[in-house]
């Protein structure tokens, strides 16, 4: 079952230590099946309530999963381990369309921004005991959510959107909550939540978003968190419109105590209106990082949500890094301010991007996704053949396996640097790879 690799330790936090220097070293592979424990319990001479104890460690950890009858494996992205095994590694010469990158022809300058900022700290250092939010950051925030319909809330400022999530998650949950999350989703999130040693529960998505009928059914069964993508959904480009806004609205009001977090980390990227959840329940939290529209480097997100949440969230880091630094909350609020950045230039640009491939592909007979944000979804049915034909082609996309927990396959192929001429050849290359099929959806 484990190869040449054989377990060791007597005590349960021994075991568990050993399997998990084991998966961090690749001698235990992800999803590689684990030992029934009395088997275990047999070979090492314990009992087997220590082998059940240092599975339930792993567990929570987010090292192991468990199936019931089907026993124990090594996650298929155990928390231990970097997501890598699931990277393309793109041969040179091979066009990447993989990375989920935004284009950097399209980033503003960060010169000016921060030299303004430095100026401003060189005459007024920030020392220990400073406010953790920026006044300007937080006067300018707390406008542009009001003006995009987000409730009046106090303020955080996180190292971008899954640090805010991370923290949302365990200033209210405690190991062995489920929470509702959409499928396909972000990678990153679908990680986290078992590595805080949460569990998760699927939430089918369409281009309007997540499903009512499964937001409802995860809620009923227990679910105690919801985490929503308000635009740009990765990997999908999913986008909530009104309409869903209400219905889901609705069976949050029915879900009073659900835990809601909404990720807005499109701003700035796309052409569709915001249509926000938040306050239909009594916890909840809004997120709006600026790392799509103004750089991946600009670790910062703006958090608003309710009293309760927020003030655990900022007592929480100031147990640990203290505050997000105020030259970078400054020089955002000179990106924000100075207009280097024509956001509806910017996401005019992407949204062409995206159209032509979505369109490119149809006229081939082959469905796509791809609403708002960077990517372009397209359901295969082979995904390892597809994404391995597309390389020898030319081409790198990401496999859908990084995004989904049981929605079909797929792969996502970001379109932030597609150039016009090679839209057709692209479409091309994905048509051989994959073979026509009738537009559908991807749950």
């Amino acid at each position: 079952m484990l190869g040449e690799y054989r377990i060791a330790g007597r005590r349960a936090a021994d075991i568990a230590a050993d399997v998990e220097r084991a998966v961090g070293a690749g001698a235990l592979k992800p999803g590689q099946p684990l030992p029934p424990m009395r088997e275990l319990a047999d070979q090492l001479g314990v009992n087997p309530n220590t082998v059940a104890a240092a599975y339930r460690v792993l567990r929570e950890r987010g090292v192991i999963e468990t199936a019931g009858r089907r026993g124990s494996r090594v996650r298929s992205a155990p928390a231990t381990t970097a997501r890598d095994h699931l990277r393309v590694d793109v041969p040179e010469g091979v066009r990447d369309l993989a990375d989920g990158n935004p284009d950097p022809a399209l980033l503003p300058p960060l010169g000016p921004a921060f030299a303004a900022a430095s100026a401003q700290g060189d005459r007024d250092p920030v020392l220990y005991g400073e406010a953790a939010v920026e006044p300007e950051l937080a006067r300018v925030a707390r406008a542009e959510l009001a003006a995009d319909g987000v409730p009046d809330g106090p303020l955080a400022v996180l190292s971008g959107s899954l640090d805010g999530v991370e923290r949302v998650l365990s200033a209210h949950l405690k190991p062995g909550d489920t929470v509702a999350v959409e499928d396909p989703g972000w990678g990153r999130t679908l990680d986290l939540i078992p590595a805080l040693g949460l569990r998760t529960v699927p939430v089918g998505v369409d281009d309007d978003g997540p499903l009512v009928e499964d937001v409802e059914r995860a809620l009923s069964g227990g679910a105690r968190a919801l985490i929503v993508i308000d635009r740009a959904q990765n990997p999908t480009g999913a986008a909530i419109g009104a309409s869903r806004a209400r219905a889901l609205a609705a069976v949050l009001r029915a879900h009073p105590e659900t835990l809601l977090i909404e990720d807005d980390h499109g701003d700035g990227i796309v052409d569709v209106p915001v249509h926000p959840l938040a306050g239909t329940t009594r916890h909840w939290a809004f997120i709006r990082s600026v790392a799509k529209a103004y750089g991946p480097d600009l670790r910062l997100a703006v958090l608003t949500g309710d009293e309760t949440t927020v003030d655990r969230v900022l007592g929480r880091q100031r147990l640990g890094p203290g505050w997000v630094s105020l030259l970078l909350q400054r020089a955002v609020v000179r990106l924000w301010e100075d207009g280097d950045l024509d956001t509806r230039a910017v996401a005019a640009a992407y949204s062409r991007r995206r159209a032509s491939l979505v369109d490119a592909l149809a006229r081939r007979g082959i469905g796509a996704h791809g609403r708002s944000g960077l990517n372009v979804w397209v359901p295969v049915p082979d995904e390892t053949g597809a994404v391995a034909r597309l390389l020898h082609a030319g081409w790198a996309v990401a496999p859908g396996a990084r995004f989904r927990l049981s929605a079909p396959p797929g792969v996502r192929i970001t379109v932030s640097t597609l150039g016009e001429e090679e839209t057709e050849r692209l479409a091309d290359a994905v048509a051989e790879a994959v073979g026509p099929a009738p537009a559908r959806g991807y749950v």
